[in-house]
């Protein structure tokens, strides 16, 4: 296949798998990382550095990976954290990794796409964009916001061939967990609310999917004639999201808290 895939974060979790499935399928593979040199080998993988704080590391990975077909926007951060205890500089730094780098990076890949009348960007979210939850406001934010410039753009751009999707994971075993940051003081009143939904979020992340099926979903969007604005896989996405649309939402919120155990 002569066409290129890009692929943020491609180290571990999704957009490794991703990497992955589209080297498999005969695309050439670029894939991203902060520290490429400490990353272990993907077969068809080539890992470029990227640091989506830095927009000189944005500018000169778009130089060194040349014209892209196709753009997998994965990296990011989990953020986590009391709504009034999310410090300022940790805000501006998700928003930064989350949003805007990514569009940054999508905005130096479109005009080739559109020169060559093909091409496709994936940015990856996820389901809480559609279902927040309490103490992930930032993260929700952040990942409504991309799927909000994709859905935007998507009008802009199709008519060149060239279409944005949003793919939304839900509860996917990743081991993200462990990198999450958390952002909660000491001597909270948020405490213990906190940690039940942190505990039950590690719980469900553990039982869900593997980033192999992301990824599968991710290049059903890439290779579709004409892709979806969103797609979502993972707790039990096929169910949600029609019931979100026909059941009260003060019904659907008690749904997401339960399954967090909050209480409310």
């Amino acid at each position: 296949m002569d066409r290129t895939a890009l692929v943020t974060g491609a180290s571990s979790g999704i957009g490794k798998a991703t990497a992955a499935a589209l080297a498999a399928r005969g695309y050439r593979v670029l894939g991203t990382s902060r520290r490429p040199e400490s990353v272990a080998a993907v077969a068809g993988v080539e890992l470029l550095p990227l640091d989506l704080e830095d927009e000189g590391s944005i500018e000169a990975l778009a130089h060194a990976a040349g014209p892209v077909d196709v753009l997998v926007n994965n990296a990011g951060e989990s953020q986590n954290g009391p709504f009034e205890e999310l410090p300022g500089d940790a805000l501006r730094r998700l928003f930064q990794v989350n949003v805007l780098g990514p569009v940054r990076l999508a905005q130096l890949m479109l005009p080739g796409m559109r020169e060559r009348r093909w091409g496709r960007v994936v940015m990856v979210g996820s389901m809480l964009a559609s279902f927040p939850l309490s103490y992930r406001s930032s993260y929700v934010a952040s990942k409504a916001a991309l799927k909000g410039f994709s859905d935007g753009a998507r009008h802009e751009y199709s008519p060149y061939g060239v279409w944005l999707t949003a793919v939304e994971p839900g509860s996917i075993n990743t081991g993200i967990s462990e990198r999450r940051t958390k952002y909660i003081s000491d001597g909270s009143p948020f405490r213990a609310d906190f940690d039940r939904m942190l505990a039950a979020l590690n719980r469900n992340e553990k039982a869900g999917v593997p980033a192999e099926r992301v990824a599968a979903t991710i290049v059903k969007a890439i290779e579709a004639g004409r892709p979806r604005a969103h797609y979502a896989i993972g707790s039990n996405a096929a169910l949600v999201f029609p019931l979100r649309r026909l059941l009260p939402t003060a019904l659907i919120e008690k749904a997401t808290h339960r399954r967090h155990d909050l209480r409310r």
